[in-house]
């Protein structure tokens, strides 16, 4: 684990608890969710419904991010 670097910034009780949490989750599953969300947002485009389709589209990125967050406190730890 990482030490920390800048001692006068700890994490908080809440950010510790969600990473810990969130570190039990494999990687994979945010891409999967990601590329779920792809798919579902195709699936809406064809069905017509470009609204539901913008939406849910927009949830690819976010899932990215949160499985990249995800991998940074596996390999980081969060102190």
């Amino acid at each position: 684990m990482a030490t920390n670097k800048n001692p006068q910034h700890n994490e908080g009780p809440v950010a510790k608890a969600i990473e810990s949490q969130t570190a039990k989750l494999p990687s994979d599953l945010f891409l999967w969710a990601a590329i779920g969300s792809m798919g579902a947002s195709l699936w809406y485009q064809f069905q017509g419904e470009r609204d539901k389709s913008l939406f849910v589209g927009q949830w690819a990125a976010p899932f990215l991010i949160l499985g990249l967050y995800n991998k940074l406190v596996k390999l980081e730890g969060s102190e």
